[in-house]
């Protein structure tokens, strides 16, 4: 969605957020540059170009860039390695140059393959530090510079001896301010029409603490901000002594390789860092945009070029900017850029007035920031979320606040693909047991990329196979499979599948992978074969069996078109269904049955005329067909018309005009019991349906009957065992099928034993 910077609605909002963020900005760009041994207007000029040219560059509307705490460490070490930090700017501008080139490239697509408990845990730790970074500022003790974020400090203390030491150093005015400033931000908030307010409370915090600063400093004493705990901008006596404080690159240094391995270093830790900060922002961010990765990354190479070229550290995206600018209301990246420009103008104008401004007032509002990263409902979810999520989340916490951002953020991303191994070691594949006519079949579904990872479960999967067992391996559904899964897939068809006795079947590999071609080892439909090895109890079983699998949705795998060419030159069904011509009960859906497995009459109300016989008798007796299921079903509309009628004492011409339906539903009728009929407005709500399903049952018992009264030859077939007629009732509201025998005492009892399905 593109976004108009300067919309009269939206400016207001921008520019009051804007001057928040450059607020806090101040003595974090100087912090940094302190942490890292670096000139302290070096810091000045990256918040200044990441502000104003990589604002206008960056696709993000909410990020803030400039000098980055996470590179501090990298940074040092880099200056000292170098030998000079002239040298250091021309490995920041070929570092520049990378990036642009890594965003031309697009690789900013490695920012979706960031798991989402790292990007939370590296706000929730970004707060955790803000807090106990700051509340030693808070109370005035300034001893470690205000950008570091690192847990080893250069003077030998850490987060927490600091916050020890901070209890021993309170500087009673500085923390007046502080706690002043805490007290304001946390009840702005709470009082409804100060948080509505055009006027933000960090901006009021500000210049409620330089107030209080010029008074306190007028009473003198104990309570007198000392210079070392306000804002330290460099001051230029003039506009040659400004520019004098501007440093350029020593490009006579390109000869030494030490320069591009720096420079490769700068390039891969900002860039990762930038791609990081940009997801975790995006997730901050009340509207929810999404930034362009592969833009931000352009836009910090040419912003880190600039930076190098006039005396700049390296930049990325920063996290605590951008929370602060999301928390002041920002709408546009107008905040970012004004944000820039406010750091220059002010810089070069106004120094002595920013150096009015107590380093309390700020910490106090990065500590409210921080609580706002690191709140409990965050930590809550991931716990809901499982240990899956919670413990690398944790773990990335913990890390970050422990060492610094680069190192916790890489101890994080291994934790966390350690889970995803672990998982794909799990379930990375789906394994139904398939339960066919010719026997168990395990079908093994691979997913739709199939990465190295998936290759130790599928290994263990295979190599677990029972000697004698069958293996479909089924990518229908697959668009990418790694050369090493193939290699594993080929090797076991070809060697040890037959050194085990495994038969492999393979199905939706032609089209993508020819060296591995689609071959199905296992009849999945009803052949010559297969129809004359089952019995009447086997028939009856595979039917409960498919009517479970429709029950909870596993359907047994089918290739239809082979089932076609199969079954083009004949066809051995395995049984004859004679169910209700109702169209909520397709036998072959309700019994998971493919083509060529069962012989279909339907008729309205299942019922056994001469034709219907007719066709059954040479199912049986000449194709072959082991059972004959007659199926019923609830909420039958032809036994609802019969009950009707039958009660009313009407017949089906006179109450519909269908003159051939009297013989179908007369038929039916010889299920009612008439008396117990009733008329229309003499049943109780829901006994007339209940009294329906009854009849259906009772109907579906008298058809089973006539089957073998009215033909001779399927009496004769199930006398001697060469067949059953069972009876069905299919439930239309919960798709469950109920098997149940003749109650006719007078018949031979059938060969097979019938269980209800439950």
């Amino acid at each position: 969605m593109t976004v108009n910077p300067l919309s009269p609605k939206t400016v207001p909002r921008d520019l009051t957020a804007g001057l928040v963020v450059f607020l806090v900005a101040l003595p974090l760009c100087l912090g940094v540059a302190l942490a890292s041994n670096a000139p302290l207007f070096s810091g000045i000029v990256t918040g200044i170009v990441g502000g104003i040219l990589v604002g206008i560059l960056s696709g993000s509307q909410t990020s803030v860039s400039g000098p980055a705490a996470g590179l501090t460490a990298v940074v040092a070490a880099q200056i000292a390695s170098l030998g000079s930090f002239e040298a250091f700017l021309a490995a920041v501008v070929i570092a520049g140059v990378f990036q642009i080139i890594l965003g031309v490239c697009r690789a900013g697509f490695i920012a979706a393959f960031f798991p989402s408990s790292v990007i939370k845990g590296l706000l929730a730790a970004i707060g955790v530090i803000l807090i106990l970074k700051q509340i030693p500022h808070v109370v005035g003790h300034d001893a470690d510079p205000m950008g570091n974020k690192a847990f080893m400090q250069a003077d030998n203390e850490n987060t927490f001896s600091e916050l020890a030491e901070a209890w021993f150093d309170i500087q009673p005015g500085a923390a007046l301010i502080g706690l002043f400033s805490l007290i304001l931000l946390v009840g702005w908030d709470k009082i409804k029409f100060l948080k509505k307010s055009p006027v933000p409370a960090p901006l009021v915090v500000v210049v409620a603490g330089v107030a209080i600063s010029l008074f306190l400093r007028k009473l003198g004493g104990n309570w007198a901000i000392e210079p070392s705990h306000l804002v330290q901008v460099p001051v230029a006596g003039s506009p040659n002594e400004f520019l004098g404080l501007v440093l350029f690159p020593d490009f006579s240094v390109l000869s030494n390789p030490a320069v591009y391995m720096a420079a490769v270093t700068i390039a891969i830790v900002a860039s990762l860092e930038t791609l990081l900060n940009l997801e975790a922002v995006d997730k901050l961010d009340p509207e929810q945009r999404s930034s362009p990765p592969n833009r931000e990354l352009l836009a910090q190479g040419v912003g880190n070029v600039v930076a190098g070229m006039i005396g700049g550290l390296p930049m990325t995206s920063v996290i605590v900017r951008s929370s602060v600018n999301i928390n002041a209301g920002v709408k546009t990246k107008l905040s970012a850029i004004w944000h820039g420009v406010l750091l220059l103008g002010c810089v070069m104008l106004v120094p002595t007035w920013l150096n009015e401004i107590p380093l309390s007032a700020l910490a106090a509002i990065l500590l409210i920031t921080g609580l706002k990263l690191a709140s409990p409902k965050l930590v809550k979810q991931m716990w809901k979320e499982g240990k899956n999520q919670f413990l690398p989340f944790a773990i990335t916490v913990v890390a970050i606040v422990l060492t610094d951002l680069l190192i916790g953020i890489l101890i994080g991303l291994a934790v966390s693909i350690g889970f995803i191994l672990h998982s794909n070691m799990r379930r990375p594949l789906r394994k139904v047991m398939e339960k066919h006519a010719t026997g168990d079949v395990l079908r093994i579904e691979l997913a739709n990329q199939v990465s190295f990872f998936s290759r130790a479960s599928l290994d263990e999967t295979l190599r677990s196979l029972p000697a004698g067992g069958h293996v479909l391996i089924d990518a229908s559904n697959t668009d990418y499979i790694d050369p090493d899964i193939l290699d594993l897939i080929t090797d076991f068809k070809n060697t040890t599948a037959s050194v085990h006795g495994v038969e492999v079947s393979l199905m939706g590999f032609k089209d993508r992978y020819p060296q591995l071609e689609d071959r199905i080892q296992y009849v999945d439909f009803s052949s010559r074969d297969v129809q004359s090895a089952l019995t009447p109890q086997r028939v009856l079983e595979i039917f409960q069996e498919g009517n479970q699998r429709f029950l909870n949705g596993t359907r047994l795998s089918r290739d239809l078109g082979r089932q076609v060419d199969a079954t083009s030159t004949g066809q051995f069904p395995m049984a004859v269904v004679l169910s209700c011509i109702d169209s909520r009960t397709p036998a072959e859906l309700v019994f998971d049955l493919g083509l060529g497995d069962i012989f279909s009459v339907r008729i309205a109300g299942n019922i056994a005329r001469d034709k219907v016989l007719g066709s059954m008798e040479y199912s049986c007796a000449v194709a072959g067909a082991k059972l004959i299921l007659v199926m019923g079903h609830t909420s039958c509309g032809a036994v609802n018309a019969a009950v009707d009628l039958i009660c009313s004492h009407k017949t089906a011409a006179e109450a519909t005009g269908c003159v051939n339906l009297d013989s179908l539903i007369s038929e039916i009728q010889q299920s009612v019991d008439m008396g117990t009929c009733k008329q229309a407005d003499q049943w109780l709500p829901g006994e007339k349906a209940a009294y329906a399903n009854e009849v259906s049952r009772r109907n579906v018992l008298r058809t089973m009957r006539m089957i073998r009264e009215r033909s001779s030859t399927l009496d004769g077939l199930v006398r001697e065992g060469k067949i059953a007629i069972v009876g069905a009732m299919y439930d239309i509201t919960t798709g469950k099928v109920s098997f149940f025998q003749t109650e006719n005492s007078n018949k031979d009892p059938l060969p097979i034993a019938v269980v209800s399905m439950v």
